[in-house]
């Protein structure tokens, strides 16, 4: 095939499973090693993975079963890791809710400098209430607001990444000229949520600015995403669903001006990969088992936003109706109350022993050519660019889908065999954003004021 497909690597040790750090195979101890990211990230690259991706949130309560709620600062992993790669991608999280413009902007047009290219900023707003109080709020926005910030808010980070051009720096040794002033251009911005003037101090990073990426799916996260993204993470549950994400995120961007591979959606797959299909069936079956109830109950709070801390295990699952509130849309429940629906789960166990592992995602079991089929019938058939691949554990499964899914999608002619380019955007085969400062320049006769 002429298209290839795209994927990306969610990290998250010491796997995406619930109970995975409890697993023999696991390396729990190395959660905080920062060799131990440069060790999957390099394994990653040699599977010729598209990005690692990192996702983050703070705020999230203590539990003496659950290993999710610590974590080092992503940005800082990825800094570091991008020393020890060459090629692959470097995204994280960060939100604009808790945030500053120039903070971002700052923080990732350095990774992407640092990196020689490779950096992305997967941007959301934050969902847990319990952030405000961390960062000194009363409370938390509203869905509505939390949206309106963040779309101000990308506005202001782009302005700053174009504020000095990327070949500003002349750096003559001869003349004495370090830079070229006529290709600096102070934001002044003045709406909303944000009043900012002044400079980023350091010329556009060098893919003109990260990948923008989002995962939001509701009504206004897929308005911001046909806005902004370039690519997008986002939790289907069958083909069907897929392909109709697809075409409803796609069909929005013609109105921004954008053709639809300006955008590239790659749904999250939790993987399991085994010689047999009831090899892989029996290690899920083991996970799952692994899970103490109170961190399975704590993990469902935190994912529905629904509190079901003290609950009985073996209590009824409510449907969406019972907690449905018309100004935050909570998609992530809506989509678990489907899956339970559809597979006739019951109870809250039922439900965080189905979610625990791909946490709302497509779920694939199998061999690897089970695999490779199905995640080919959605790439082919409309429903994915390529795929946000989660492993169960690591580095045991990681290897696994470097050893043994890859080579399945490599001969089939479905994923590149090595890389073609260096940057992330090459990988992605995103073109490079124009700065809309460029061509202003050639007519300014003086430099500009820093007042």
């Amino acid at each position: 095939m002429s298209k290839k497909m795209s994927l990306g690597l969610f990290i998250q040790l010491p796997g995406q499973h619930l109970a995975s750090w409890r697993h023999p195979s696991s390396q729990s101890h190395r959660n905080y090693d920062i060799d131990y990211f440069i060790e999957i990230a390099q394994i990653a690259e040699r599977g010729k993975f598209d990005m690692l991706f990192i996702a983050d949130s703070v705020a999230r309560p203590i539990h003496e079963n659950s290993y999710s709620e610590l974590k080092l600062d992503p940005l800082m992993i990825l800094a570091a890791v991008s020393s020890a790669t060459k090629k692959i991608g470097l995204t994280v999280t960060a939100s604009t809710t808790y945030n500053e413009p120039f903070h971002i902007a700052r923080k990732f047009g350095s990774l992407d400098h640092i990196s020689k290219g490779r950096a992305g900023w997967n941007v959301v707003t934050s969902a847990n209430d319990l952030e405000a109080t961390v960062y000194g709020k009363e409370e938390h926005l509203s869905h509505a607001d939390r949206y309106e910030r963040a779309e101000e808010f990308l506005d202001v980070v782009k302005k700053f990444w174009f504020s000095i051009e990327g070949d500003a720096v002349v750096a003559n040794k001869e003349t004495g000229q370090f830079i070229e002033v006529s290709k600096v251009h102070p934001v002044k911005h003045e709406g909303k949520w944000f009043k900012v003037s002044g400079l980023l101090d350091a010329p556009a990073p060098p893919q003109g600015h990260p990948v923008i990426i989002q995962a939001g799916s509701s009504e206004a996260g897929k308005e911001l995403a046909a806005r902004t993204a370039e690519v997008i993470f986002t939790a289907c549950q069958s083909l069907q669903h897929a392909q109709a994400f697809y075409e409803d995120l796609k069909g929005r961007l013609a109105k921004y001006n954008r053709d639809r591979d300006d955008v590239k959606i790659m749904p999250g797959v939790y993987i399991t990969a085994a010689k047999s299909e009831e090899e892989a069936r029996q290690k899920r079956e083991e996970l799952n088992k692994l899970i103490m109830p109170g961190a399975g109950l704590l993990f469902l709070s935190e994912f529905t936003q629904i509190d079901f801390r003290g609950f009985n295990p073996d209590d009824p699952f409510p449907d969406y109706d019972t907690y449905a509130d018309p100004t935050n849309p909570r998609v992530r429940y809506k989509i678990i109350c489907d899956i339970a629906k559809h597979e006739g789960l019951k109870t809250l166990r039922d439900i965080y022993e189905r979610i625990s592992s791909a946490r709302g995602h497509f779920e694939v079991i199998g061999t690897p050519e089970q695999i490779a089929d199905q995640l080919e019938e959605w790439f082919v058939k409309g429903g994915a660019d390529g795929f946000n691949i989660i492993p169960p554990t690591f580095p045991e499964d990681l290897n696994l889908i470097v050893d043994y899914v890859i080579p399945e999608l490599q001969r089939r002619g479905l994923f590149r065999e090595e890389y073609e380019g260096d940057t992330l955007r090459s990988h992605l085969g995103l073109k490079i954003p124009e700065n809309p400062n460029t061509k202003k320049h050639k007519n300014q006769q003086v430099a500009p004021s820093f007042q």
